[in-house]
């Protein structure tokens, strides 16, 4: 399973971009389903993957936002996982040697979870692209060249070990394109050299920019960059796949690919994701990732389904496919798409909710409801009418009973998974939250309320 990280499906050839070169995922997607309407139930790193490790709400997984680097690794650091059946366990107890080659970002990065016997992660959630210093299996150590690059080759010499007798999950989450934008190969960035960047929307910046990130709005370098970042990523893809054809194991073996989250490069006048903005947001570009399952003789090439699907579901689906099965848990949500990727059309629901701190959220096929507590502005879009999600409708009369009808489920499908009301948020985690989870709107804040880290 390959997940990028920051990684908007529009940011590929696959899905459209023709700028952005990615040849090997195009190739993926090409032998394989590339589903369209694939979600992050949350538009930030941290709660995103426990998501997909769990199938489960960050209401009932406990991290709402990015894990600190105190929470993260180091001595107060904690397993967030710890208490929750994941995936990874379920494969590794029906006989599946696991590895994992990249970004954790759950707690205790340098450190193997349960499951997993082959284990290389940066201590933390990010860093330097150069000379970057890796935990591998335990042993903490500065490895010079290339952060992309030295995860393939650690993915490589994980695949090394293994055998065509024994099964293996290799789990290769790489940290590109996230930032920093510190370095990139020469090799990377020549395709870039005379680029108009047209991916790139031009919008004027949002008045809601997260500051932290408005020095890289609209410049030059940091759309070269992203787009170096990416095509680094896609050139060790290709690695692993030909690593597999060589060992005689490609037509065995089931290649994932997708992203933790989306991103915003221009889109709304946003750089950045779900935190790209104060107070967050849920727009499309922050939420939708690519989305390809591809397996020789096994899955059909070329086929595009269009189904809702999201992180919370590729828990079930996983398993599904490979015929293992897990305890049943009232807490996780998802559901198995597993029927599309085998090529039949099941009957699949019409709405995902999504879920990131101070806002939650619903979205059809044509339209796209968020409340935000804390004296934060909701939203309410309609996207068949408005597909760049620029006029907000919340107010509008026309959308008043759609609207309420929202509010009712909305509040109904989290009371029904046992997380508390919206407003009340807070007391779902136990991390240390960023200073942007720590703010408060201008409604709350005018009455003197202050927030402080748990």
């Amino acid at each position: 399973m390959f997940m990028t990280d920051d990684h908007g499906s529009w940011a590929t050839g696959a899905y459209g971009c023709k700028d952005i070169l990615t040849p090997n995922i195009d190739g993926l997607a090409a032998g394989g389903v590339r589903f369209l309407n694939a979600f992050a139930c949350t538009p930030v790193c941290s709660p995103s993957r426990m998501t997909y490790m769990t199938g489960k709400l960050p209401s009932n997984h406990g991290v709402q936002d990015w894990i600190i680097p105190e929470d993260s690794f180091g001595p107060t650091s904690r397993r967030w996982l710890q208490g929750h059946l994941t995936y990874a366990q379920v494969l590794s107890r029906n006989g599946y040697r696991m590895g994992m080659c990249g970004k954790w970002h759950m707690g205790e990065d340098d450190k193997a979870q349960e499951g997993f016997s082959y284990w290389t992660s940066v201590p933390g959630g990010g860093g330097t692209y150069r000379d970057p210093e890796f935990a591998v299996n335990g042993e903490r150590r500065t490895i010079p060249g290339y952060k992309t690059d030295i995860v393939g080759d650690l993915a490589l010499e994980f695949l090394d070990q293994q055998t065509k007798e024994h099964p293996f999950y290799l789990l290769v989450p790489f940290y590109a394109p996230h930032t920093p934008y510190d370095y990139q190969p020469e090799e990377y960035r020549k395709p870039y050299a005379d680029s108009r960047f047209p991916c790139f929307p031009d919008e004027p910046m949002s008045p809601a920019q997260n500051p932290a990130l408005k020095s890289l709005f609209g410049k030059r370098e940091p759309k070269l960059a992203y787009s170096a970042l990416i095509t680094g990523m896609d050139h060790n893809v290709g690695r692993i796949l030909r690593r597999l054809e060589e060992m005689g194991l490609r037509e065995e073996t089931l290649v994932v690919f997708t992203a933790d989250q989306g991103w915003n490069a221009g889109q709304h006048g946003v750089w950045g994701k779900g935190n790209g903005t104060i107070p967050f947001n849920l727009y499309e570009e922050s939420l939708r990732v690519p989305l390809i399952w591809n397996h020789p003789g096994r899955i059909p090439a070329g086929r595009t389904p269009d189904p809702l699907v999201s992180s919370y579901d590729y828990f079930p689906t996983i398993l599904e496919y490979l015929g293992l099965s897990a305890p049943a848990d009232p807490k996780r949500v998802g559901r198995s798409y597993a029927g599309f990727v085998n090529g039949q059309t099941p009957v699949w629901r019409d709405r995902l909710y999504f879920e990131y701190a101070h806002v939650r959220g619903i979205r059809t096929r044509n339209l796209k409801y968020l409340e935000r507590a804390e004296g934060w502005p909701s939203e309410m879009y309609d996207l068949e009418a408005d597909p760049g999600e620029a006029r907000n409708v919340w107010d509008e009369k026309a959308y008043a009973a759609q609207r309420a009808a929202f509010h009712r489920e909305l509040t109904r499908y989290f009371a029904d998974q046992g997380a508390p009301p919206l407003e009340e948020w807070r007391k779902t985690t136990k991390q240390q939250l960023p200073d942007e989870s720590r703010q408060l709107g201008p409604a709350v804040r005018s009455q003197g309320v202050s927030t402080q880290p748990r």
